[in-house]
């Protein structure tokens, strides 16, 4: 009720009216919400009023940015080993489509190739959404693709920083990788189609309080020096409904040309490492379902369907 009303002072009469609950009850929530870390006004005569500055992540912090009718059910967890591992679990129990899952902290968070994801709390926007997909199974890339155009544009609309995208699933900010994208499901092997799937995406808000990782801290970065007032609710929100718009209509592929815009590695050299080996190439082009074509020295073309690819010398 608080977040609802955000820009104004609630009395505690009314609260305890609307709640069914006494006014000591109201006090009493009050304070809990403070130990939680929320910053509650108190003002004589006007009541209750959640202060801008609050940047905790709840189910109504987020919704409030989200458009009318929107398809999710949003849980928010203090810690999760995994935002990707409960979707899963979730889904594996019937959860519907839209069930979402978002985490202040990863005590366990995943990258692709069985890489890990550091999400200490507080810092970032660690989420996973449940998903049905009507799509046949090597056609997934479509899934991570659409989750990265949608994190790029949520970060640009937020915060002003230009996002770029590091085929397949990776978003750099001013050099530095700030999100990542880790999409998991389980496949009917008779029909080759989805029975559900896991889109987990993960965000760097700010920069830790102790910093990054050493083994990463040359390549992380954050999407904001200072986060201030609720921006980690409102770039949930919009990595969701913007991802929506896009998951809606995922075999058109609508998202083709901006993906393909924001890659910066096309006319880049790249060491390709696949199957232990690291080779030298140059990206030269996206084929329609998000292969990267490579010209290797010999001038000969591959098109890599996934892979780990980097700028740097092999």
């Amino acid at each position: 009720m608080l977040e609802c009303q955000r820009d104004r002072h609630v009395s505690g009469a009314w609260l305890a009216e609307e709640l069914g609950v006494t006014r000591n009850a109201v006090w009493k929530a009050v304070e809990a919400l403070r130990a939680e870390g929320y910053v509650v006004e108190a003002a004589t005569n006007r009541g209750y009023r959640l202060a801008q500055e609050n940047d905790l992540l709840s189910p109504a912090s987020i919704e409030r940015f989200l458009p009318d009718g929107h398809p999710f059910d949003i849980t928010v967890r203090k810690s999760v080993d995994s935002t990707n591992a409960e979707a899963r679990r979730r889904a594996l129990e019937g959860a519907p489509e839209g069930v979402v899952v978002v985490a202040e902290e990863q005590t366990a968070g995943r990258g692709r190739l069985g890489k890990t994801f550091y999400s200490p709390a507080g810092a970032g926007v660690y989420l996973s959404v449940v998903l049905r997909p009507r799509l046949q199974a090597d056609a997934a890339q479509y899934l991570i693709c659409a989750a990265a155009v949608a994190c790029a544009q949520a970060i640009e609309a937020v915060t002003d920083e230009e996002a770029l995208i590091k085929w397949v699933n990776d978003i750099f900010c001013r050099g530095r990788k700030v999100a990542g994208i880790l999409t998991e499901g389980i496949v009917d092997m008779e029909s080759g189609r989805f029975e559900h799937a896991v889109l987990g995406m993960g965000v760097n808000v700010r920069v830790p309080a102790s910093g990054f990782p050493s083994e990463i801290a040359d390549v992380a970065g954050a999407v904001c020096d200072e986060a201030v007032g609720a921006l980690r609710s409102q770039l949930a929100a919009e990595m969701l409904a913007r991802f929506w718009s896009l998951y809606e209509s995922l075999p058109h592929r609508s998202f083709y040309d901006e993906y393909r815009r924001r890659c910066f590695l096309l006319g880049q050299p790249i060491v390709v490492a696949r199957n232990g080996s690291r080779v030298r190439a140059r990206a030269v082009d996206l084929t329609e379902d998000f292969k990267l074509v490579v010209e290797l020295p010999d001038k000969t073309r591959r098109e890599l369907p996934y892979g780990e690819v980097s700028t740097g010398p092999a």
